[in-house]
Formats: structure tokens, sequence, C-alpha cells
């Protein structure tokens, strides 16, 4: 049975930032699906599409779900930060056969406005009207919140790579209260596929107190794995690969059944 990877990237991404994920994962025999969000694929200087700031969560959903059905299998759904919050709505409609959050957002219920996480975004939040405008934060910014343990030149030439994000998105996470058609909200319920849930003990985009309660949230079909060395960029930074092989160990643990039934 063939083993797909559905990769889906976090905010300011795009399927770029899979590069070495993706080669790790075919090297094993997995066919890699990398996707760009709506709107994100541009060159980081391009100024971004005006609809981007008010492009929903559930607009990128939507956009996922309809790749994910032209598929001839049912994925297993990676997502990293954002792309993990995406994962676990995908999940909750039955779409992937296990799903793997890497320092995912959290779903709504899952309160996330940490010191570290408001000063990740300050450039943008103290300006009025930023949750309908894109956005994109300052260097500074990207090297305190996602990129502290890469090597300096690593984090300029990641930067130089970041495109701006949704404004909305990031009210629907960080301020779900507000939000009134709740587009963060995942049914726990309905998550009925092997979830795994990697968080980093010096993350500060989405701190490993609140990846523990993401763990927690599916604790009837979760494996919660933090690793105290590592912080929000996983999918690069160094040592990434005995995370990509701890989650090959586990694919091939906890999916094996998953795969002997018909897609």
């Amino acid at each position: 049975m063939k083993k797909t990877l559905f990769m889906i990237h976090g905010m300011f991404c795009g399927a770029w930032c899979w590069e070495k994920y993706k080669e790790f994962f075919e090297d094993k025999g997995y066919e890699c699906v990398t996707t760009t969000l709506r709107h994100h694929d541009l060159s980081p200087n391009e100024l971004p599409d005006p609809r981007l700031g008010t492009t929903s969560l559930l607009d990128y959903a939507r956009d996922l779900e309809d790749e994910i059905r032209q598929l001839d299998t049912t994925p297993i759904i990676v997502g990293h930060s954002m792309g993990g919050l995406l994962a676990q709505i995908l999940g909750s409609k039955g779409l992937a056969k296990a799903l793997v959050l890497l320092t995912p957002a959290p779903p709504s219920g899952v309160f996330a406005l940490k010191w570290s996480v408001i000063r990740s975004f300050w450039s943008g939040l103290k300006k009025w009207g930023w949750w309908k405008k894109p956005i994109r934060g300052t260097f500074d910014e990207a090297v305190y919140a996602v990129l502290n343990l890469m090597p300096e030149e690593e984090q300029k030439d990641t930067y130089n790579r970041f495109v701006y994000e949704s404004g909305r998105a990031g009210m629907e996470i960080g301020f779900y209260l507000f939000d009134s058609q709740d587009a963060s909200k995942v049914d726990e319920s309905k998550v009925t596929c092997p979830v795994l849930v990697i968080a980093g003990a010096k993350d500060r985009m989405t701190p490993a107190s609140v990846v523990r309660k993401v763990g927690d949230k599916y604790r009837a079909v979760s494996t919660y794995m933090e690793y105290p060395d590592h912080a929000h960029w996983v999918i690069g930074e160094p040592g990434w690969e005995g995370i990509a092989e701890y989650v090959a160990e586990w694919i091939n643990e906890n999916v094996k059944r998953e795969y002997e039934r018909k897609p």
C-alpha cells in the first residue's frame, strides 16, 4: 500500500520549508505531497495579494480538503505550526490515516497568548486593524520566535524566504474568543486516527506548555513527545534528523494497521 505524506506549512512559509523532510521521507519510500497555501505562492519581495489579509483558516482548510480528495489514497497529514492546526481540522473531517503535528498552533479552547508569543508578533499587533491585513514580522522577531536555534547565516537565508501571512488567520488562532465563526475549533471526538504531537522545550512561538494541551486534547489517540533541546523550527534546525527519524518510527509502529485497510 502506498504511503503518502501530505505536508502543510505554517505561517509566512511555502512548500519550500519541507525540503529536508521531503528528501528524508522520499528516501524511505514515501510519496510526499507538499502544498502551498492560498496567496503564499509569491516572491518574498512581492507585495501580498490584498485578499490575504482577510483569508480565514476555513479558506485554507477548504483548499487543502479539495487537494486531499483528489489523491488516490488517504494520506498521513503532517503539519508544522499553523499547518499543524490545519491538520487537526482536516483530521476531524476523516481525511487522514494519521496526523503528525510538529510544534502545532492550538485550536480554540487552548489559550496560546504567552508573553513570548505576543513578543513574536509585536510589530504587527501594535498596528490597528492588523486582523484584516497581510502581516509579516521583522527579522529580529523571526529569530526570536522561530529561528533561535539556527546558525546565523541560515537565519538570514530562511527569513528571506518568508512571505506575508493573513492577519485574520492570526486572529482566529490567538484571539479565538473574538471570532464569531470559531474557525480554529476542532471537535476532538471526531479525530479517531493516530496522532503524534511534537513539542520543543525552547519553542517561543508555540510554547511546549501550549503544545502539551494539544496532545492532551487528543489523549485517546495521541502520542506526545517533547524535545528539550529543540525550538519551533523542528523541520530544519540543527538535529532535525533525529525528530524526523522518530516520526518515521512512530508511523511504522502506529499506522501499520491503517495501511492494511483499503484507502
